[in-house]
């Protein structure tokens, strides 16, 4: 039996199986397939960016390993996320930095436009994708003091405004050119490394900032606001500005959408848990989808207990309410193969929560936990995989492990290999 009839076979019984459980296994792979993930663009340089030869990320962020083959510029970052893009199913996006920019020099933060992004506009429009964005508010001198939009100095403040009204501005033009709406998410590593004697200026000042950006209206079929908080970073270990408090105030407030990254809480704390409860006060949020090994460590996604909880909490509370992005880096191993392990178990965490059994919310209705304790564990040795792996096939992606690592390593032996 070759591979292909062995992997439909195995669908054709999953489907069955399911069938058995109230479970349309067609229709999980139809939601599967319109359900996009942003795939992140700054996996494949190591946050590094466009504006200088060398360097890397400031803020409390530290990209680890000097694995060979990094994207130089931006024409190789495309080609690798193409790469990428070949080993993944489904819809995806491409979230970018304003670091990515492409201005042949001399171009500041604050006046980037879209035309510097014209070159990624361009290669969305081929594909199909849509494109998301963020301000870069780190590795820049007008940073160095830790703070930017919670700055005392009106002049570095003044600064930073101008460059998030910049994104903006650029994001909605994402939209516009694509047709598909931009996600812009704006986080700031803003804090204090000691115990500060006044927390409230700095939190006013933020605030004051983000005001003025949100000041001008923008299209929301265009693009959408999304602010994002941090428990802390390097450097910044007593007190972070852009608290969870605060901008969860702030998003309900202002009709903004609320950025839940799964590395910046407390590491007994479950973004998973936080899903439902943001829900009932906002009309959708996005997620960062990292793994936090020791707190914020940003290793790739990979298939475990709290990226299945989000997974089942995205499907169970609204998938159209929850928007997916990525955000990890790790240099210790093939780039290409991070972004294509990390998508693909975001996915297989997506199929696994689509194929849930609708009797388990009946039985918890009801009051019947014991049904429900069996139940759920009866759905962890389902026949997900068959489903997923047919989802591969149809996408015409490899469907298993080997073929990956074969499109990984041909790869790297033609082309990253060969970048010194």
């Amino acid at each position: 039996m070759n591979r292909i009839t062995r992997i439909e076979n195995a669908w054709k019984i999953a489907k069955d199986y399911y069938g058995d459980f109230g479970v349309d296994a067609e229709a999980v792979l139809a939601s599967l397939e319109e359900t996009p993930i942003s795939i992140h663009c700054w996996q494949g340089d190591d946050v590094v960016g466009f504006e200088h030869d060398a360097g890397g990320a400031s803020g409390g962020i530290l990209t680890t390993g000097n694995y060979p083959g990094r994207a130089r510029n931006a024409a190789e970052l495309r080609q690798d996320l193409d790469q990428a893009m070949s080993m993944i199913p489904g819809t995806k996006r491409v979230n970018l930095h304003a670091i990515y920019a492409e201005t042949g020099g001399g171009v500041d933060r604050a006046d980037l436009a879209p035309e510097h992004f014209r070159a990624w506009i361009e290669w969305a429009q081929e594909r199909g994708i849509a494109l998301d964005f963020n301000p870069t508010c780190f590795s820049h001198p007008n940073a160095a003091s830790g703070f930017t939009l919670s700055s005392r100095d009106d002049d570095v403040r003044a600064y930073w405004i101008r460059h998030v009204q910049a994104c903006r501005r650029i994001a909605a033009e994402f939209g516009r050119v694509l047709g598909k709406r931009s996600l812009m998410n704006i986080w700031i590593p803003d804090g204090f490394k000691d115990i500060p004697a006044d927390r409230m200026t700095a939190r006013r000042l933020l605030k004051e900032s983000l005001d003025e950006i949100l000041s001008v209206p923008m299209d929301p079929a265009l693009m959408r606001d999304a602010v994002e908080s941090k428990l802390f970073g390097i450097g910044l270990e007593s007190c972070t500005v852009g608290s969870h408090e605060f901008y969860l105030g702030y998003a309900v407030k202002n009709n903004v959408m609320l950025t839940l990254d799964s590395g910046h809480f407390h590491p007994t704390e479950a973004i998973s848990d936080k899903i439902s409860s943001a829900l009932l006060y906002l009309d959708e949020i996005l997620l960062h989808v990292s793994r936090p090994v020791r707190w914020d460590s940003d290793h790739v996604v990979i298939l475990d207990d709290e990226l299945q909880m989000i997974a089942n909490e995205i499907v169970r509370c609204g998938r159209d309410r929850v928007n997916i992005a990525l955000d990890y880096f790790d240099a210790t191993i093939n780039r290409v193969a991070a972004w294509a392990v990390g998508t693909r178990a975001m996915q297989k965490a997506l199929c696994r929560a689509l194929l849930e059994p609708p009797e388990l919310k009946r039985m918890e209705a009801a009051g019947d936990y014991t049904g429900r304790l069996i139940l759920s564990e009866e759905i962890k040795s389902m026949p997900w995989e068959a489903v997923y792996a047919w989802f591969c096939l149809k996408n015409d992606v490899p469907a298993e492990a080997a073929g990956v690592l074969d499109a990984v390593r041909g790869y790297e032996q033609n082309v990253t290999s060969k970048r010194t």
